[in-house]
């Protein structure tokens, strides 16, 4: 009778803010959203070879300007024309050396389909003002506020330092 309760409440559990989930640095090291409560956090799925791929350089411009309030995680997928392809190493040694990525990057996930990671789940379903359901394509954003709630979520064109996006901080 145990087991049956703890499965049904382990379905049950509808989470209420980013900081619930248990994540991984792209270093493999245990890490949580809750460490950057009182910041807004965006979150970006990325990958290294996208037309996208040059926002790196613009979310690292837009972390410099407003690390006292924003921070920045990178979340590597390969959901999308198999563009980010390489290992957790390659892809934080790409970031470093050609944007100069010192934000955190988390280990490569996937954003979307069956065995899509938990925060994206969430993060999709979430209710916010501009829309719900599967992300379109790499360099998606979504801006949490500093109590782990999302409140705007941004397509792949926004781009980091738009006036769409920076208006929010």
């Amino acid at each position: 009778m145990k087991i049956l309760a703890l499965i049904f409440a382990l379905l049950m559990f509808s989470p209420k803010s980013v900081y619930e989930y248990k994540l991984k640095t792209i270093d493999g090291k245990d890490f949580s959203l809750s460490q950057y409560k009182g910041k807004k956090v965006l979150v970006v799925n990325t990958a290294s070879k996208c037309g996208y791929t040059p926002q790196y350089a613009e979310l690292q411009k837009l972390a410099d300007l407003y690390k006292d309030k924003l921070v920045i995680v990178g979340f590597p997928a390969n959901n999308f024309g198999q563009q980010e392809p390489g290992a957790n190493s390659e892809i934080k040694t790409f970031c470093q050396k050609n944007y100069g990525v010192t934000f955190p990057l988390s280990e490569k996930v996937s954003v979307k389909g069956d065995d899509i990671y938990p925060l994206f789940k969430y993060l999709t379903e979430a209710p916010n003002p501009d829309f719900t359901g599967e992300i379109k394509w790499n360099f998606e954003k979504f801006l949490i506020d500093e109590n782990g709630t999302l409140i705007h979520r941004f397509r792949s064109a926004t781009t980091p330092l738009s006036p769409e996006l920076t208006k929010y901080l």
